[in-house]
């Protein structure tokens, strides 16, 4: 469409000045919010609901009110999401939410990652469930470091201020009106990670404000922000004339809820002062707000497996009003509310109260033009030709810049000036945003399998052949950016580029300019030629920790601690023009990955080293009588063809290795190469030794290495490791030649870890269960939660029972309540609420210290409970038949005594044995008792002490 030169000259004295008087704010703004405009989610198309007429109609309701919304929870699938998808949907609230941690500690019913792998995953499944929430997401850096019974250990591991801290620093970068939490605080929150979130929500709300508190954050750059309210949902906790039920200990308590802001207690559970009604129908979905949020929650299986989507009917979620600012409601809150924001000036007319009271009506007037065109757009708005709301949306568009400049060179002061600006950058966002929705742009921007812009196919698709995933330092290839003109109107296309978030020196050359007229209904390319710095950031968490002993992450980026993770290392910007005002569209730059069963897949690209150095196990023991141990690295490439170098082991002094030194060479982009060492030790000690693994391509050096998050649906992300083996000297035997085989559960790497005793287990597949002879095996370990994961055991379990009855061992490890069946050779009980003993330290009391199966071949005393990581086991059993014998008993704080967590019972010739112990945790991070007691279990069969009669 053709400007004219005198709207181009005016437009670019606009722009100059607003870029002006955005320079002017960027020391207050701080490095935090600079950030935050390189990150871009990561799909590459948005949800269906958030397209077209549907998707431009809640920016319409975003438009039209300033509210804002902040919830606060401990873990990923802690948040109300009806909640959160009714707000930011419904309503049109500008909706964050902060998560304190990403899961660690979890269960993982879809893949054998735990541990900081999990946080990775859970990461990912919940940014794929916010999509459907509508929200903003955010983290802090602790880690969750397993079940926390208390909040006083949740705090003492955590350490208060630092958790307070990073929830202060968000809530004054995202400077929400209202701050809520699933959680209050209370024994009611289930856990104290829970507690934890419910305390932090109104403690931020009583302090952020305050430039005192955590006053390193206001000399970064931030300000101080006093939201004005601050809630939590009603507790749905079993409460009766005993107290409140604490199922995290198994005990009553009293029935009273501390406000954490004003210190006092309330006698009672908290009433319901605001309802939402999160079941209510939305036609434009054609689904409830429950209803989408529960698509949203599905996508977070590692928990669950998947959840139902509820049918359509009325569902409220009740939420306590604990404190407020809002001047009608200091001293006496309301005893009902309709909406979190009563009482707050919502409209755009409500940003001019940041001012002094005598130039409110004059930025009032400033802001007229803004709610106008809002107003005229949402007039125009036609479900059918949704681009009738443009010219209206263009004009509020540039009318938001206008008073973003205007502001930035007033004279008022800075918190004035800070917050003003904050909610108007916030609708800039949103007039482009439904600007580009009106109009019907889209931008998909792929890396190029050839030199020239992708063609078309004789389907209408563009090329869906799969391309490389990642980058590495010097590779040149291309990028073709797609704009789509889906609408009635024609654009002219003043920019298209290829910009890295990295701030490094890429090398972005466009090989011509996009088209500068797209006519309705057609679309542009253009091929932008990238070359990969030798700097180039690695896309991979930026944050670690050393050990999981440390209940936090240390961070390597510190810019970008909140977000979820770092930018992706490219992003595509189109600047267009409607009407003379410019807007952009952006999208992170796809890669196709071609899945069996689901075809192309777009992900996005990431920066890889060229060469990927792992080693298996990461840790382990080295039995103190043995010589040699053997560790397997793997060398991964990324790069684009033929790939050769050497591998050693850094070794403690005085061992060597065989080889001494290996070569490698692969062919191209993802292949890998296994290379085995044989470890000679000498003169091994009870500690721990370190081997690293050192490959060279190239004269560089790698002693790292990746593995990719994931599974089938949900989009991967990299995880790295140093490629170094952790092994522990430790006193262990193990009865010689013993054949085990293991039934694998929802993943661990037990047998892996049994390798270090020179055990080399056999995988039994569901035929094998079924029909394979099992006497030949000394034993058989079934994996955690094998009861839940492999639904065959139900039916073949006298398959089981009669190789022990024939005078096999099983060693069942941690089961749920799938396995609450008696499918052992007598009765016994893991329910639902199966009791857990989470302090790793708690005292353990050998209750059969004669036993036979403590005694061969290693001698088990409470030593070996020792130095143990996150928790002691879940899935204690509940109740036993007498003819089983219990062999331990411990306990958390308060907790009764729980001596189902390694209990056995002789069967015909055999043993069956239940293990709750969370060896799946402590093996593989090369805790020595773990392995001292489980080689005795898997060495039953050949125990000389235990008889084998029936």
């Amino acid at each position: 469409m053709a400007v004219d030169q005198k709207d181009q000259a005016a437009q670019k004295r606009w722009v100059a000045v607003l870029l002006a008087g955005t320079m002017a704010l960027l020391p207050v703004m701080g490095e935090a919010q600079a950030v935050k405009e390189t990150y871009q989610p990561a799909s590459a198309y948005p949800l269906m609901i958030d397209r077209g007429s549907a998707g431009l109609w809640q920016s319409l309701q975003k438009l039209n009110t300033r509210a804002s919304l902040m919830m606060v929870v401990a873990h990923p699938d802690d948040e109300d999401s009806g909640m959160l998808a009714f707000e930011s949907r419904g309503n049109g609230v500008d909706t964050s939410l902060l998560t304190l941690n990403r899961g660690e500690g979890g269960q993982n019913v879809m893949t054998g990652n735990y541990w900081d792998e999990l946080g990775i995953m859970r990461t990912q499944e919940l940014l794929a469930a916010g999509d459907y929430f509508g929200v903003h997401q955010y983290f802090t850096r602790v880690a969750d470091f397993g079940f926390s019974k208390t909040l006083e250990e949740a705090l003492k591991q955590w350490g208060h201020d630092r958790v307070l801290a990073d929830v202060v620093r968000q809530v004054r970068i995202s400077r929400p009106l209202v701050i809520n939490s699933v959680f209050a605080g209370n024994v009611s929150d289930g856990h104290g990670h829970h507690q934890t979130a419910g305390v932090m929500a109104q403690e931020a709300y009583k302090l952020a404000g305050d430039p005192k508190v955590f006053p390193e954050q206001i000399k970064a750059g931030l300000r101080p922000w006093n939201p004005l309210k601050v809630y939590a949902r009603v507790p749905f906790a079993t409460v009766d004339q005993r107290g409140i039920f604490d199922y995290a200990t198994g005990h009553w308590e009293p029935v009273r809820f501390k406000n954490y802001v004003t210190g006092d207690y309330i006698e009672g559970v908290p009433t319901a002062t605001l309802r939402i009604p999160e079941g209510g129908y939305n036609p434009l979905f054609g689904r409830s707000y429950l209803a989408i949020a529960r698509e949203g929650l599905d996508k977070q299986k590692s928990q669950t497996g998947g959840v139902a989507i509820p049918v359509t009917r009325p569902f409220d979620s009740p939420y306590h009003l604990y404190a407020s600012r809002v001047p009608a409601q200091v001293g006496h809150l309301p005893q009902q509310e309709e909406s979190y924001f009563n009482g707050i000036d919502i409209s755009l007319a409500g940003i001019a109260n940041y001012v002094p009271a005598a130039e409110q009506a004059k930025w009032s007037a400033a802001l007229q033009p803004v709610q106008a065109s809002v107003d005229e757009a949402t007039h125009a708005f036609d479900a059918t030709d949704p681009t009738k709301s443009a010219p209206a949306l263009a004009k509020g568009l540039e009318a938001t810049r206008v008073l973003r400049a205007q502001i930035a060179s007033s004279h008022l002061d800075v918190d004035a000036k800070y917050n003003m600006d904050h909610e108007l950058g916030i609708k800039e966002a949103q007039f482009n945003e439904a600007l580009t929705q009106s109009l019907g742009v889209s931008l998909l921007a792929t890396v190029a399998s050839g030199t020239i812009p992708a063609r078309m196919g004789p389907m209408g698709d563009m090329s869906n052949q799969p391309t490389f995933q990642s980058v590495v330092a010097g590779q040149a290839f291309g990028v073709n950016v797609h704009v789509a003109d889906q609408g009635a109107k024609a654009l002219h296309i003043e920019s298209a580029t290829v910009d890295a978030t990295d701030g490094k020196n890429w090398k972005l050359t466009t090989a011509a300019p996009m088209a500068g007229e797209i006519a309705a209904g057609q679309s542009s390319d253009v091929l932008v030629k990238a070359v990969v710095p030798q700097d180039a950031g690695i896309t991979r968490p930026y944050f670690s920790r050393p050990s999981l002993e440390q209940p936090f992450y240390d961070l390597q980026l510190p810019q970008y601690l909140g977000l979820p993770t770092m930018p992706y290392p490219l992003l595509a910007r189109v600047v267009y023009s409607f009407n003379g005002v410019k807007a952009e569209v952006r999208g992170v730059v796809q890669t196709t990955h071609r899945l069996n069963g689901g075809g192309p897949t777009l992900e996005p690209l990431l920066v890889a080293p060229a060469i990927s150095v792992r080693v298996a196990p990461l840790a382990g023991v080295i039995p103190m009588d043995g010589e040699l141990v053997k560790v397997h690295v793997t060398i991964g490439s990324s790069v684009k063809g033929l790939a050769k170098g050497e591998v050693k082991l850094s070794l403690p002094a005085g061992w060597t290795s065989s080889p001494e030194t290996a070569s490698f060479a692969t062919s191209r982009d993802g292949d890998e190469q296994g290379i085995d060492f044989t470890v000679t030790t000498k003169n091994v000690q009870a500690k721990r030794y370190d081997l690293t693994a050192v490959a060279t391509y190239e004269g560089k050096k790698f002693t790292e290495g990746f593995i990719t998050i994931g599974y089938p649906g949900l989009r991967p992300y990299p995880m790295y490791r140093k490629a170094e083996y952790k092994a522990t000297g430790v006193d262990v035997k193990v009865a010689p030649g013993l054949k085990v085989a293991y039934i694998m559960g929802t993943g661990d790497d037990v047998p892996a870890a049994l390798a270090n005793l020179g055990v080399h287990v056999t995988q039994l597949s569901a035929e094998d269960i079924a029909s394979a002879d099992l006497s030949v095996y000394d034993s058989i370990v079934l994996g955690v939660r094998t009861y839940a994961a492999r639904p065959e055991l139900r039916s073949l379990n006298d398959r089981l029972l009669q190789y022990v009855k024939d005078g096999g061992v099983v060693v069942t490890q941690y089961q749920t309540p799938e396995f609450d069946h008696n499918y052992g050779p007598y009765p016994l009980s893991v329910p639902a609420d199966a009791d857990k003993v989470v302090e790793e330290d708690s005292k353990v009391t050998i209750l059969a210290p004669s036993d036979p199966l403590l005694n061969w071949p290693n001698k088990i005393v409470t030593a070996d409970f020792d130095n143990w990581v996150e928790e002691r086991g879940h899935g204690f059993l509940r109740s036993w038949d007498p003819k089983y014998i219990a062999l331990t008993e411990m306990h958390d704080k308060d907790q009764d005594p729980q001596k189902g967590g390694l209990v056995y019972a002789p069967y015909g010739k055999g043993y069956y044995v239940y293990l709750a112990y969370a060896f799946f945790r402590e093996m593989p991070e090369g805790v020595p008792g773990s392995f001292r007691i489980m080689a005795n279990l898997i060495s039953a069969k050949k125990n000389p002490h235990l008889p084998h009669a029936q």
